[in-house]
């Protein structure tokens, strides 16, 4: 039976990207972005709740993503969802949920450490496979 792990999301980044790279040289960016959901409950009160997701993103995309992307900057994020254990040193094992994204897409203003008017912009582009399982 095939199974179908695809996330889409939309949101602001509540932090500025933190860009590492692993032992053979591959790009690791991760960022946290803020998915806000608004509705009406049934006496009419506007309600409002944010739900926190970390992504992280791999490639020459982590790079753009950690030159081009700033607190507060609005971006789409998509790729799959992944859940696994991490067992801190001291403590009890702790699951780690987290968007492993496929594409990026830079949306909204520019904050600062974006490009200025007229600069180049890279195009998003999309990583495929090649990542590394390496915890927080």
């Amino acid at each position: 039976m095939a199974s179908l792990n695809r996330v889409i999301l939309v949101g602001n980044l509540t932090s500025d990207p933190e860009l590492r790279y692993t032992p053979n040289g591959t790009a690791r960016t991760r960022f946290q972005i803020a998915v806000n959901r608004r509705w009406r409950d049934r006496d009419g009160n506007l309600q409002e709740e944010a739900t926190f997701v970390p992504v992280v993103v791999w490639g020459s995309q982590a790079e753009n993503c950690a030159n081009f992307l700033a607190k507060g900057r609005q971006v789409a994020v998509e790729g799959r969802l992944r859940i696994y254990t991490f067992q801190p040193e001291e403590g009890e094992p702790r699951k780690i949920a987290e968007v492993v994204a496929d594409n990026v897409v830079f949306l909204g203003s520019r904050k600062e450490g974006a490009p200025a008017e007229g600069e180049a912009v890279p195009p998003p582009e999309t990583v495929v496979g090649g990542e590394e399982e390496v915890p927080f």
